[in-house]
């Protein structure tokens, strides 16, 4: 017993709890597992929160959400072997979103390396791909330096995950307080300005344009200069899209028919945000050919990639526009742009008015877009949303606005990733506490990680699901079913599953609404309840997104 508690006490794993303090780090997500359970307890020293969750995938999304809330690195600790490969789809998720987080995994002690220890894998190889750096260190000594090394190549330049390997023997090595130095931590991101001659001519193209178009995309969360998109937007007399981590930071009065603005447009400024298959890859039909670009992006290689960008501008988005807008007039003023703007305000209209018979459908089961006119009409104005599903969630993104930033609304970015959402949901509550949030779920997203419902009660974490539920994977079954036909279609068909009984099993509270008018009432009384609630809404179909791609 003694000696039990003698090692309790002193060990590396208390080391690595000091590091990632040092680093400000507040929570750790993690599922527990023998490897890493020395860090647990010195996270318990350093007074950081250890919240577990009930598959490795939840951790990693909820670090990646963490970090989107915060602006800080978020933090999953792993075991070893299948507790890091578990959680491979989060970590690449938030690679592909470019966010930035510390992933802590677990490995055998060094001294049975090849002798088939427990859980002994190569996860480095795995796992190299899907990170900005990889280590497995081998010293204890060296643990602050690499932690810290860690927290900036997170933070740097594109921002993305991180791993860390960290051996059995390692985390149960000797160490007693005051032995090591902490580095300074990360003191957060510089600004990175444009080449001024890049922004000069930039300016220029502006200038001359009459149908200018800008799109703001996920990279200026990250900019320490994000509030000058504000002001950008009121001087450049343009119609203004955001997307990614971006939303929520301009009103949707500057979102005037994307579609049209991009098939006309003769000049595009595109902040952060890469050509790919969310913007037509850059070519037409979406876009006019004669179109000028001017691209400005963290990775220096990424202008040019799918388009030739007229001025590509390596830099932080918020910074560059500061620098346009020292440059004075960009041309809002000019008589062709304003003119452009009135007929795209009358685009928009259109397409608004086509939409109302469905907002305001008394239809049974609930139509799509009723089901989302009702939530956007319960939100409080200062709610996070998050939105994980395939076509109930494209739908409410056209619908449902946005209330605050940053990350007012958070969905998995471009790896398209399914299962996010109650991860994130858990992170948005420990990081905002008094701020209600919402999570939009598709039927289909449902079954991956509702259990985490045990998670978050156990934990005190109250929010709201609400299940847009109209028994398939509808995203693909629409193109599924215009291809081959309903008699060939498997694999997409589900059922009105009662999901809100599976949450008061776990604990929570369960809503189950049949008729629109009943959204709204169960939406206030969720919102007001102390206990995380699930709206388990039947809903049916709609034209709305006809014709959408689904790969």
């Amino acid at each position: 017993m003694k000696g039990e508690r003698e090692m309790s006490f002193a060990h590396a794993g208390k080391l690595v709890a000091r590091a990632l303090r040092n680093e400000g780090v507040e929570v750790v997500f993690t599922l527990c597992g023998g490897h890493v359970m020395s860090i647990y307890d010195g996270c318990l020293d350093e007074g950081i929160r250890v919240v577990d969750v009930r598959h490795e995938q939840t951790a990693a999304f909820a670090a990646d959400a963490w970090s989107r809330l915060t602006g800080r690195p978020g933090v999953a600790i792993l075991t070893a072997g299948p507790g890091v490969t578990n959680a491979v789809t989060g970590i690449a998720n938030a690679y592909r979103a470019q966010s930035p987080m510390v992933v802590i995994g677990g490995q055998g002690p060094r001294s049975l390396a090849g002798k088939g220890a427990l859980q002994e894998m190569d996860v480095l190889s795995v796992i190299r791909p899907i990170t900005k750096g990889q280590v497995s260190i081998s010293d204890p000594a060296r643990i602050p330096e690499i932690v810290s090394w860690a927290f900036r190549t997170a933070m740097s330049g594109v921002p993305g995950p991180v791993y860390l390997e960290m051996p059995l023997d390692l985390l149960f090595a000797p160490w007693e307080d005051g032995g090591s130095r902490l580095p300074a931590p990360y003191p957060g991101r510089p600004a990175m300005p444009g080449d001024e001659s890049r922004v000069a001519a930039a300016a220029e193209l502006l200038r001359a344009a009459e149908r200018p178009v800008v799109l703001i995309g996920s990279q200026v969360r990250w900019s320490p200069h994000w509030q000058a998109a504000r002001e950008f937007a009121e001087k450049v007399g343009a119609p203004v899209y955001v997307s990614g981590m971006a939303r929520g930071l301009l009103p949707p009065r500057w979102a005037r028919s994307r579609k049209a603005a991009l098939a006309e447009a003769d000049v595009a400024l595109v902040f952060g945000t890469p050509l790919d298959f969310r913007l037509g890859y850059g070519g037409s039909p979406v876009w006019n050919e004669q179109c000028r670009l001017i691209q400005v992006d963290l990775d220096p290689a990424e202008p040019g990639r799918n388009r030739d960008a007229a001025v590509a501008i390596p830099g932080d988005s918020g910074t560059v526009m500061m620098q346009l807008l020292a440059l004075g007039d960009l041309g809002a003023g000019r008589p062709a742009r304003r003119a452009w703007l009135e007929r795209l305000e009358a685009e928009e209209e259109k397409r608004l008015a086509r939409m109302q018979p469905d907002l305001t459908s008394e239809a049974m089961p609930v139509n799509p877009l009723r089901l989302c006119a009702e939530i956007d009409r319960a939100l409080p104005e200062d709610a996070i949303l998050i939105g994980d599903g395939g076509d109930f969630v494209a739908t409410a993104a056209n619908v449902v606005r946005v209330r605050r930033y940053p990350a007012g609304w958070m969905d998995p970015g471009p790896l398209g990733t399914l299962g996010i959402g109650m991860g994130f949901a858990m992170a948005a509550r420990l990081a905002h506490p008094d701020v209600p949030v919402v999570l939009l779920l598709g039927d289909g997203t449902a079954g991956l990680n509702l259990m985490e419902v045990e998670a978050a009660v156990r934990q005190n974490l109250p929010f709201v699901v609400v299940v847009g539920n109209d028994a398939g994977w509808t995203q693909i079954r629409r193109g599924q079913v215009e291809m081959f036909g309903s008699e060939r279609a498997p694999a997409t068909a589900l059922s009105y599953t009662r999901y809100e009984r599976v949450a008061e099993a776990l604990g929570g509270h369960g809503i189950w609404v049949e008729r629109p008018e009943e959204i709204g009432p169960a939406l206030r009384q969720a919102l007001a309840a102390d206990r995380l609630t699930v709206i388990n809404v039947k809903m049916g179909g709609s034209d709305f997104r006809a014709g959408a791609i689904s790969v």
